[in-house]
């Protein structure tokens, strides 16, 4: 009876996401994590600062299952950048890098500068709920706003990128970017 109770915990608590797991996922999602952490913060060392301190941050021993390892490094590392940009505050003094500086140019590089270009509020609001696919609540909650402000700011968003949206999912779906990404 004891014997079957502690067999049961100890697979429960190998449900968790180990150093290993972690490892794996920034091993094979670097490229658009980093890309992630561009788009919102729209410069090249605050979007650095933020992978970073993601990674310290998941290496601090948080309890997180095994299955909920990425979408949760995903989650930190957006609280990082509201955390780094402070979007809400309005501070349009931000430093803006361009993607695709000293590189030959794509479609896809030419359209993250375009998105970097939105102000800081529209630009968390349209790739945390357009590319990522957070919920008006969920965008809420980490920006610190209602969820209408929330759904009309996506709504200006769209407005000011015609046709991005799409070729955004896209880009972030894809598990191999070609872009020269140096994180």
């Amino acid at each position: 009876m004891f014997g079957s109770h502690k067999q049961k915990i100890a697979n429960f608590r190998a449900d968790y996401a180990k150093h290993a797991d972690f490892c794996d996922v920034f091993n094979n999602d670097t490229k658009p994590l980093y890309l992630l952490a561009f788009l919102l913060t729209a410069n090249h060392q605050e979007s650095e600062r933020c992978f970073v301190s993601t990674v310290e941050e998941v290496f601090q021993g948080q309890a997180v299952f095994k299955e909920w390892a990425r979408p949760w490094v995903k989650r930190r590392l957006i609280e990082n950048a509201i955390k780094i940009v402070s979007p809400a505050s309005a501070r349009n003094a931000q430093k803006r890098d361009l993607w695709c500086a000293g590189q030959q140019e794509t479609q896809k590089e030419c359209e993250i500068d375009t998105v970097t270009r939105l102000d800081p509020f529209e630009r968390f609001v349209f790739v945390m709920s357009i590319l990522e696919r957070y919920s008006n609540r969920d965008c809420s909650l980490l920006l610190g706003c209602n969820m209408n402000k929330v759904a009309d700011t996506r709504m200006t968003a769209l407005r000011r990128l015609p046709g991005l949206a799409a070729p955004f999912r896209e880009l972030m779906d894809s598990r191999i970017l070609r872009l020269g990404v140096t994180a």
